[in-house]
């Protein structure tokens, strides 16, 4: 994998001075999606990966389009995060378990004053998720349950007793807003989306997506297969490119962020 182009601008200059044109190590791609130092509020980055026509999953999994470089990429944003957001439908197609890390990884989210391990963030406005799902019982901390309170208590109830933390908001949907609020109100700042389509497509929808990283994976697939993001209506976020890896099998690594103005893009990492 290696660096084909970076904007200076944007990942402050210190960290890219030390990232050259070539060959990357972890190091360097720590560097190249780090977070804002010390976010004051929930920065959301969603990480997807798509075939060349844009189909997001491959025989109903994203997993059938992974490549080796992909999987470097989604464990290094996975280590940098407090927490990992995702919807119930993909909790259950992808057969979620929770975040696991090496002994290596841990040492360096505690040196940086983060959990040992980053918590599933789990949205689901039903409650409708298995309590006996890897979700709940492969994990080494209890995921967060974000639902709503027209959810059925005994769901509700079925869940909280395997540990998970139940965040129940007013009324039968669980919103943008409520769940920037309770991402806040745990101090999950370094937040990683990983789809599905539904809740991406709401967090663009309300402008709350900071940061997107696209793996192109270099295979067409065709079928029925859905996009990375969808909703009711078209909702255009211009984004901003920052950097572009390639690695030798043809795949593409994108990272956009949130476009602003230069003195907005530079506030954004202060």
């Amino acid at each position: 994998m290696q660096l084909l182009d970076i904007a200076t601008y944007f990942t402050s200059e210190s960290d890219v001075s030390r990232v050259g044109k070539g060959p990357l190590a972890d190091t360097d791609l720590a560097r190249l999606y780090a977070y804002p130092p010390r976010p004051r509020r929930p920065w959301i980055r969603a990480n997807f990966v798509a075939s060349i026509d844009g189909a997001v999953t491959a025989d109903g999994v994203s997993a059938g389009l992974g490549t080796p470089s992909d999987k470097v990429v989604f464990s290094v944003l996975r280590s940098l995060a407090d927490a990992v957001l995702v919807g119930a439908g993909t909790v259950r197609a992808e057969n979620y378990g929770g975040v696991t890390f090496p002994a290596e990884t841990v040492a360096r989210r505690t040196e940086r004053g983060q959990s040992e391990t980053a918590p599933l963030v789990i949205v689901t406005a039903s409650a409708n998720l298995d309590p006996t799902s890897r979700a709940f019982t492969d994990t080494v901390v209890p995921p967060v349950v974000l639902t709503t309170t027209s959810a059925p208590e005994d769901a509700r109830r079925s869940l909280a007793a395997t540990g998970a933390r139940v965040v129940a908001t007013p009324g039968d949907s669980v919103t943008t807003a409520s769940i920037v609020e309770s991402l806040n109100t745990l101090g999950l700042h370094r937040i990683l989306c990983e789809g599905g389509p539904g809740v991406f497509g709401q967090l663009l929808t309300d402008d709350a997506v900071d940061d997107v990283c696209i793996t192109t994976s270099p295979v067409f697939v065709a079928g029925t297969a859905g996009r990375i993001s969808h909703s009711a209506s078209s909702s255009i976020r211009r984004m901003t490119r920052a950097h572009v890896l390639a690695d030798d099998d043809g795949t593409v690594l994108t990272r956009w962020v949130k476009h602003r103005d230069g003195s907005a893009a530079a506030a954004g990492h202060k």
